[in-house]
């Protein structure tokens, strides 16, 4: 009778185990999010190793002949897209307070920030005085710019994305936010990506 009392009792103590490991069980999901974050910053870091060798070779950079930039859209675009960092992280601070209604009303507006500084990107494009096979630095110019602008244009997508699944009620709350954590981890790195173009292509 004792042994039968044992054996009953053991398959409940390995179920409690069970269920423990679960309960601690890491979530790697927003590990991944930076591992895939480190191999993009790789692509940039190779491009922008293209760029500067091109520049450093170079007897003239710009080469003689090439439009100057103007300075006064990209920095207003690079404002908006800077700003757009610290109004996303609102929205992470409001779902943390369980406000998803303020998460929506901030990440909105950083969808917003974005689609301007795409329209200022296609504006600059349009008025520009060089095309893709001008020289070096305007196809190095459009490389860059055009792929940054490929990752801006992603990062809308999470964000939108993230937006439309908020309408479902109790999908995001401060105990389930890892989507709008990545949007946001995603946001930032679009950021700050677009602060070493600006300096290598506008102010260097």
């Amino acid at each position: 009778m004792q042994g039968s009392a044992v054996d009953s009792q053991q398959p409940i103590a390995l179920e409690s185990t069970s269920h423990g490991s679960e309960e601690h069980h890491p979530d790697l999901r927003l590990f991944g999010i930076a591992l895939f974050l480190v191999a993009e910053a790789m692509i940039f870091l190779g491009l922008f190793a293209a760029y500067l060798t091109f520049r450093s070779v170079a007897p003239s950079w710009p080469p003689e002949g090439t439009p100057k930039l103007e300075l006064l859209l990209p920095g207003i675009n690079t404002l908006i897209l800077i700003s757009s960092s610290f109004v996303i992280h609102k929205g992470d601070d409001a779902i943390r307070a369980n406000d998803v209604k303020g998460m929506r009303l901030w990440f909105g507006i950083t969808a917003a920030m974005g689609a301007i500084f795409l329209v200022g990107q296609l504006y600059e494009y349009f008025h520009l005085e060089f095309s893709l096979t001008t020289n070096l630095f305007a196809s190095t110019f459009y490389v860059l710019t055009g792929f940054h602008g490929l990752h801006v244009c992603f990062g809308l997508f999470l964000i939108l994305a993230v937006l439309w699944r908020s309408r479902r009620e109790g999908h995001y709350s401060n105990q389930s936010k890892f989507g709008i954590e990545a949007a946001e981890l995603y946001w930032h790195f679009v950021d700050v990506v677009w602060i070493v173009l600006f300096a290598l292509l506008y102010l260097l």
